[in-house]
């Protein structure tokens, strides 16, 4: 099978910076990631595995900031190597007779990539998979797995950048048969954004008089913005966007004001009649603001988004950490003085939104929300497992180039529709 390989060694995992300056031309590269002809098919790990053929397959953040480098020491004990990158996924299910047969299009998945104490036969399970957070599961680096937060992470199980790859009956949700591949694709981030609106608490009695902030405007950050106006269609949303087709896009998924990230300070305080603080007399820059925001997002990740977050938060309000976040410096006594929550948010699971306190998995509400806001159309581009450089160099420089989501296309040529 074909299968682009992460193969770095976990004791050089946390090194300089090797990509993010693409190459070009023949003998490119992306840092310790290569394209593998011949690669293995992964063994099945045992009952309850199937194999499935990626149709198109998603590139996210985490996975810029794992080929360039400048992701976290953290992440080294719960990563196996080599691995295959890509988790944000739709395939084909493969009949288990003939798994080497082209598959039809008859069955497609959409992989839920958490790898949990289920996935890795683990009984009983533990606590947090117990309640429903799969994200949270405490043997993600245990049970009959290498190490692996994810699918895509993991050596056992290959990824979605890739023509073969294995997956755990409970990590597979079918696609509607009307849906098209690009729909699929987006439902992985999707619900991502959506455990992060629902943990936010903007959904609650006092929504309507919530002022929320967005901060970045990728993927990321627009899906954040369609899950907020779904939970909450009175709040008032500011979003935070560098590029014109980011602000066209947000003002379409239901954003009220934007800011540029330079003017983000002026425009909370102009939208919630904070009054602002300054460190260089009265007529240098806004350091801080004395009010603000209820919830911002920080889809980011950075010291200047976390920086930026803190400063216009208002008293006892909540940020939630959505982009990954490694190394940061920042001043936290705004943190402290403004007794403010720094909440991340990371993956999916159960959630209890209804007001009957139903729990629904985070991925079926992810669904409604893709179809919802048909946001397949927001998959820009996509490429072939060959022009794995230039796909790369697209999705990190997404929004300057008018782009969102970036994807690599396994499909048959026939089937392909190029965008």
């Amino acid at each position: 099978m074909k299968a682009l390989v992460f193969s770095r060694k976990p004791a050089r995992y946390a090194a300089a910076v090797v990509a993010g300056r693409v190459a070009s031309g023949a003998g490119a590269k992306v840092g310790p990631l290569r394209l593998h002809e011949d690669h293995d098919i992964p063994d099945l790990p045992g009952p309850g595995w199937r194999y499935i053929k990626p149709r198109l397959a998603g590139i996210c953040g985490s996975d810029l900031a794992t080929i360039d480098g400048t992701s976290s020491r953290y992440f080294e004990p719960i990563v196996s190597f080599p691995f295959v990158p890509g988790h944000e996924i739709v395939a084909d299910l493969v009949d288990p007779a003939n798994p080497k047969a082209p598959a039809d299009g008859s069955q497609r998945v959409i992989l839920e990539p958490v790898l949990g104490c289920v996935a890795r036969n683990i009984s009983p399970v533990c606590h947090e998979c117990a309640a429903g957070h799969l994200g949270n599961c405490t043997n993600i680096a245990f049970g009959d797995l290498a190490p692996g937060l994810q699918s895509g992470f993991c050596c056992d199980t290959g990824g979605g950048w890739s023509t073969m790859m294995v997956a755990h009956e409970s990590q597979l949700h079918a696609v509607p048969d009307h849906w098209t591949d690009e729909m699929a694709v987006m439902v992985e981030p999707t619900a991502c954004a959506v455990h992060a609106a629902l943990a936010s608490g903007v959904s609650g009695s006092d929504a309507g008089d919530a002022t929320v902030v967005i901060l970045g405007a990728g993927t990321l950050g627009l899906l954040t913005l369609a899950a907020v106006r779904s939970i909450s269609p009175d709040a008032s949303i500011l979003v935070v966007a560098k590029h014109p087709e980011q602000r066209d896009e947000a003002r379409t998924l239901g954003a009220d004001h934007f800011a540029e990230p330079s003017e983000i300070k002026r425009a909370v305080r102009r939208l919630t009649g904070s009054k602002a603080l300054t460190n260089a007399g009265p007529d240098g820059p806004i350091d801080r603001l004395t009010g603000g925001a209820s919830v911002v997002f920080d889809c980011v990740g950075s010291n200047d988004s976390l920086a930026d977050a803190i400063a216009v938060s208002g008293p006892r309000g909540r940020i939630m950490l959505v982009g990954m976040a490694g190394h940061t410096e920042v001043d936290l006594t705004g943190l402290w003085h403004k007794e403010l929550q720094l909440v991340g948010t990371y993956a999916y699971g159960t959630e209890t939104p209804a007001a009957d306190g139903t729990p629904l998995r985070t991925f079926d509400l992810a669904m409604e929300l893709v179809e919802a806001h048909h946001l397949g159309r927001l998959v820009t581009a996509t490429y072939p497992l060959s022009r794995y450089t230039e796909a790369i160099s697209h999705a990190a420089n997404a929004g300057r180039r008018g782009a969102v989501k970036i994807a690599f296309d396994l499909r048959p040529e026939k089937e392909r529709d190029h965008l």
